[in-house]
């Protein structure tokens, strides 16, 4: 198994689990956090990306 695959199941787990806690009100909602910062959220997996090849 290569690594990116590992690393990309790894990311969907991660993001349910917070989704869950914040279902569970134990953190709060996520959904106000990613609406206002999903651009900087892409600028840093791109730049993450290009860092790694």
């Amino acid at each position: 198994m290569h690594i990116r695959s590992k690393n990309g199941g790894l990311i969907l787990i991660v993001l349910g689990v917070l989704f869950l806690l914040a279902n569970f009100g134990w953190i709060p909602r996520l959904g106000p956090l990613f609406a206002q910062w999903w651009p900087l959220i892409l600028v840093i997996v791109g730049a993450f990306i290009l860092m790694r090849r």
